[in-house]
């Protein structure tokens, strides 16, 4: 049981650490000489940074990555500390449900993110406030992390649900 649990910590500190690194890393869309993400632009060759402001024709939609990539975060983090809670509080035989459904809705948030930025990376980078051409970029490791810890936190989500406190 304790190796389980063990296993189950480590998972959910996976899936905060890749929530945080995709939410913070510049690395969302990355070309030659560029990466950017959902706070700022940044040129590698000159190493001049450019913050997405309300200037940007589709700061709507950034904002919304925004939000939920931030919301992803805090629910994963609020759901470890309820399990740990939970841990000691719940009667034998219960389940986490409640860190379940936070769980989940971690999940959604990060599916939300990446759904958003996933439809909207052609309008978003073809803005005419960039400093240079974004558009001929690929997705970074940042944007793929994303999507990764939308996997882990709906596995994890699953799991609470299904798991059941044990002595």
């Amino acid at each position: 049981m304790l190796i389980l649990l063990a296993f189950i910590i480590v998972f959910h500190i996976t899936s905060a650490a890749l929530l945080f690194i995709s939410t913070i890393d510049n690395a969302w869309w990355v070309g030659d000489n560029f990466s950017t993400d959902v706070w700022r632009m940044c040129e590698r060759n000159t190493s001049v940074c450019m913050a997405i402001t309300d200037r940007f024709r589709e700061y709507q939609s950034i904002q919304a990555v925004q939000a939920t990539m931030i919301l992803s975060t805090i629910f994963c983090c609020v759901s470890f500390l309820v399990f740990i809670l939970q841990l000691f509080r719940l009667k034998q035989g219960e389940r986490f449900v409640l860190t379940s459904i936070i769980q989940l809705l971690s999940c959604l948030c990060v599916m939300i993110a990446a759904s958003i930025y996933t439809d909207r990376h052609e309008e978003l980078h073809k803005s005419i406030e960039y400093s240079i051409e974004v558009s001929e970029g690929q997705y970074g490791y940042s944007f793929v992390l994303a999507w990764i810890a939308f996997a882990f936190t709906l596995i994890s989500g699953v799991m609470y649900l299904v798991l059941r406190k044990r002595k």
